[in-house]
């Protein structure tokens, strides 16, 4: 029976399971995103994530502390540099996992696990989207703006609004029109006639 063993050994001896998680470890920090199976995405998130807690206060020994567990010099820089700025404001969640389905080979499970912070296309959606109109069961869909949902009031305070050049400018262009009363189809029909 597994009572209590919450760890997963991952079919790995303790000093590969070891390995193998810094490994991915440094290559989700440097890369921000990566590609495995599901089992190993949970045991990397439950192995990144305390460290990426010490990463927010920059002390020697944090540094030092977390250099232990992952052994590459260039990782550390990045993650007490430009990841500790981003997560700066998040209390914990800084990792998400999502399930992309099963791999051709031997049908294991794949998730991409990703720093949340750093996901651009989220980001980018949820700041540049403009928010839609609520949408409606009913029948009829959205309201038409007519004349008569106008009300009065509104009408008359922007005919009172125009200004006398304006008015002026309206009159020219009425003038310069052709009368609306003749029929352009009876013109045509008229210029036919006469050839």
């Amino acid at each position: 029976m597994r009572h209590g063993k919450k760890n997963n050994h991952l079919g790995r001896t303790a000093p590969h399971r070891k390995s193998l998680l810094s490994n991915m470890a440094n290559s989700l920090i440097i890369n921000k995103r990566i590609v495995t199976t599901v089992a190993k995405a949970k045991a990397l998130r439950k192995y990144v994530e305390p460290l990426l807690t010490k990463s927010k206060e920059d002390t020697t020994h944090n540094r030092r502390i977390v250099f232990s567990y992952l052994k590459s010099k260039e990782t550390i820089k990045a993650l007490f540099g430009d990841v500790s700025e981003k997560i700066a404001n998040r209390n914990g969640g800084y990792t998400r996992i999502i399930k992309l389905g099963t791999r051709q080979g031997d049908n294991a499970e794949t998730a991409l696990i990703e720093l949340v912070d750093y996901n651009e296309l989220l980001m980018a959606s949820s700041t540049e989207a403009p928010a839609k109109a609520k949408r409606t069961r009913r029948a009829g869909g959205t309201k038409k703006v007519t004349d008569s949902n106008i009300p009065e009031a509104v009408v008359v305070e922007e005919v009172s609004a125009v200004s006398p050049a304006v008015e002026g400018i309206v009159a020219d262009s009425e003038a310069d029109a052709p009368d609306a009363s003749t029929d352009p189809t009876s013109t045509e029909e008229e210029n036919k006639q006469d050839a």
